[in-house]
């Protein structure tokens, strides 16, 4: 009797928690890196045991002896390592600073200048020409560091035309979480669940890619139906774009060529990795030592430029999830998505996905995928609909495309989205939640259902 009030206690506790870090990180009254930390603390507190409490789960302990090792080494782990993930941690912060030292060479400034002088300075071609540019990036980059070295230089190009800024901005960061879908570094989300489903880059380019360029390709029509005749820029204005210099951008050339062929290197390890058995953090962590020796770079001054706030966001965030998913939370989550046992498998996978970006859309995608993440896991282990490794996956697949392009629904859906409503901001034009929503929202809109004929087509005509 003690024991199961003593897991009720728990159980309350953790729901207590877990939901008020989603509504402090949603309402923004604390940064969320502070809310996510709170809470994990909190689990780590009260509701998870670190390693003097006891020994591997009993999952672990029922494993052959041959594994004793293995056992022994989980029972040793400290509370941070056994409850967070780190291969996604160190996929990030590998990435993170092999982009940043790129960034120091003005690459990216000479990709935008670029496409506006390859539009021969016509508003609508340079809106179409930077947003796959930008699409292009992040899917090999991080979202926000695109936008952050994109969206200077498009507010200047802007003001040289005489321009608003603020639709450039806008088709900028669409595209910038519509390119991270594609691939399993591109976007956050997509590691969490390439984690989770043991995904991965290859799968991710295989399976997401196509439907990504098909979402892309109607997404600049759209821009070109729409913009192409309401926005006009004089003989004068153009010739202004045209008299840029786009290699005067590029400030370092040696450390340009050596990134330049790191980052290749780095990708084509993240295509290889599931073949020669690398995790993606490996990879990540190659790519950005080699150039950390090979770069003529402060290494130093390199790492400090590490988005350590959103390292330590994602942390707090599994820690959090893991402490909930301890409790039993996460396990009742799953449960109550066992109601769609009944439900033909193209509705519930419909739900999901609609259900999910609407979720991921006001909560934050990365946020809400974090637990999402496990609840699914949860749900198709004990699904009937679900028990081929096909469906399976297709599940997977529904739930990344929601939640990548759910981010594009409102002003908190995703980082990048907060970050360009603050550089829009510092340029004269406010971002405002409702400014966002009137053009994120028919956005995600259209892209759900492209990406909902895509998974069913999927799902009718061969998983």
């Amino acid at each position: 009797m003690n024991l199961m009030f003593s897991q009720n206690v728990l159980l309350y506790f953790a729901a207590v928690v877990f939901f008020g870090t989603y509504i402090l990180i949603a309402s923004e009254k604390i940064h969320k890196t502070a809310a996510a930390l709170l809470g994990a603390m909190l689990m780590l507190l009260v509701v998870l045991p670190g390693p003097s409490h006891h020994g591997a789960p009993a999952g672990l302990q029922e494993l052959a002896a041959s594994f004793r090792e293995q056992i022994e080494a989980y029972s040793s782990m400290d509370v941070f390592s056994r409850y967070s993930d780190f291969d996604v941690i160190f996929t990030l912060a590998g990435m993170m600073v092999l982009v940043n030292i790129l960034a120091t060479t003005g690459v990216f400034q000479y990709v935008a200048i670029k496409c506006a002088k390859v539009a021969r300075g016509y508003p609508i071609r340079m809106m179409v020409l930077l947003v796959l540019a930008t699409a292009f990036l992040s899917a090999f980059l991080d979202n926000v560091t695109t936008v952050l070295l994109v969206a200077p230089v498009t507010l200047v190009v802007a003001a040289e035309m005489r321009l608003s800024p603020l639709p450039f901005l806008m088709a900028e960061t669409m595209a910038s979480n519509i390119g991270g879908t594609a691939t399993l570094i591109g976007d956050p989300p997509n590691l969490i669940i390439g984690s989770a489903a043991k995904f991965d880059f290859m799968a991710f380019l295989v399976n997401l890619t196509p439907v990504i360029v098909v979402i892309l390709a109607i997404y600049s029509i759209c821009l070109w139906a729409y913009y192409g005749k309401r926005m006009t820029v004089t003989a004068e204005q153009r010739a202004r774009i045209m008299d840029m210099d786009e290699k005067a951008a590029i400030v370092d050339p040696v450390n340009l060529r050596r990134g330049g062929i790191i980052m290749l290197l780095t990708i084509a390890g993240f295509l290889l990795h599931g073949m020669v058995g690398l995790q993606p953090s490996v990879v990540a962590m190659c790519g950005a030592t080699a150039a950390l020796i090979c770069c003529r770079v402060n290494v130093e001054q390199a790492l400090e430029k590490i988005e350590w706030g959103t390292l330590f966001f994602f942390m707090g965030l599994f820690i959090l999830v893991s402490g909930a998913q301890k409790a039993g939370l996460m396990g009742i989550f799953g449960k109550v998505l066992q109601f769609t046992d009944s439900w033909p498998v193209p509705v519930t996978l419909l739900a999901v996905m609609w259900l999910s970006a609407f979720a991921g859309a006001v909560m934050n995608n990365v946020s809400f995928t974090a637990a999402m993440a496990v609840i699914m896991g949860s749900f198709l282990q004990t699904s009937p609909n679900f028990q081929t490794p096909e469906l399976q996956h297709l599940m997977w697949w529904a739930l990344a495309l929601s939640v990548c392009l759910g981010g594009n629904g409102t002003l908190v859906g995703a980082a990048a989205n907060l970050a360009v409503a603050g550089l829009a901001e510092k340029g004269g034009s406010k971002v405002s939640f409702g400014t966002f929503l009137r053009y994120g929202l028919p956005v995600t809109v259209g892209s759900m259902v492209i990406a909902s004929f895509y998974i069913l087509g999927r799902y009718y005509y061969g998983v």
